[in-house]
């Protein structure tokens, strides 16, 4: 009895999960398909953003790195493709065990590790359906993506320019799309809008691609008002403990009086 409930349960999880993968998926392919449009109309040869996907697949990356080469500056794209992504060491940490004991296990798998697949993974309760959730999705969206890409390279041969039917705005709502989330924590906020700020008042004074890497200083503002939203929290509750301990003491000798007086 107990099996076969198991059993049920576990393919309502697993159809569950195959449809959430398969909705990701077709977003994926169609800001993979914006990304081979942009690249082609950015005077990239067709092979390289598909040789990039293959072999990258990070798209905020590929985004950036499309951009920056395109604007004659190469050093800011990679310097730019390693802070976007060194956010996959932590990543890498959390869910190392869900990806494989073997060495071609993990050396594919961390291939694949994304922002998506990661999240799908930690949100498993068994070990089973984390390896289960992390190369399902991980897989479907490296075909997807791939597929995708390749359409839009062709698809941006034919057409010319893509910004006349809005695939240049596929990146920038795929991005904020994954941001939102995140902007619940004030500290994030503060981060976000700084660096944003930093990013628009830099953009008429220094070349492409550096505004992006001095918006880094609005993590340092987020880190301070943190910090200083931490200070005050707990200067709070020392002074509500401090109120009451004086409380307690007040009560105290008031009821000790009182004994007193009794007698």
């Amino acid at each position: 009895m107990r099996t076969a409930y198991r059993t049920r349960l576990v393919g309502a999880v697993d159809r569950d999960l195959i449809r959430d993968t398969l909705a990701l998926g077709a977003a994926s392919a169609v800001v993979g398909l914006s990304y081979g449009a942009i690249s082609v109309a950015q005077g990239m040869p067709a092979w390289v953003p598909i040789v990039m996907s293959l072999a990258v697949f990070a798209g905020g990356s590929q985004f950036l790195a499309v951009s920056l080469f395109s604007a004659g500056n190469p050093v800011a794209a990679v310097l730019g493709g390693l802070l976007v992504n060194v956010r996959h060491l932590p990543f890498g940490l959390a869910i190392g065990g869900a990806i494989g004991d073997t060495t071609a296990a993990r050396l594919i798998g961390s291939h694949v590790l994304i922002d998506e697949n990661t999240a799908f993974t930690l949100a498993q309760d068994r070990p089973e359906r984390r390896r289960h959730a992390y190369w399902l999705v991980g897989g479907a969206l490296f075909v997807l993506w791939n597929l995708g890409t390749v359409a839009g390279v062709l698809l941006g041969g034919v057409v010319g320019d893509p910004d006349r039917f809005g695939l240049d705005a596929a990146f920038p709502a795929g991005m904020l799309a994954l941001v939102l989330p995140s902007l619940r924590d004030r500290t994030t906020r503060i981060s976000a809008v700084t660096g944003a700020v930093i990013a628009v008042a830099a953009t008429p004074f220094l070349p492409a691609g550096l505004p992006v890497l001095v918006a880094l200083l609005g993590v340092a503002a987020g880190r301070i008002a943190g910090a200083g939203r931490t200070t005050d929290v707990s200067r709070t509750s020392g002074a509500a403990q401090t109120s009451d301990i004086d409380t307690t003491a007040g009560t105290d000798e008031v009821a000790a009086a009182g004994k007193g007086a009794t007698r």
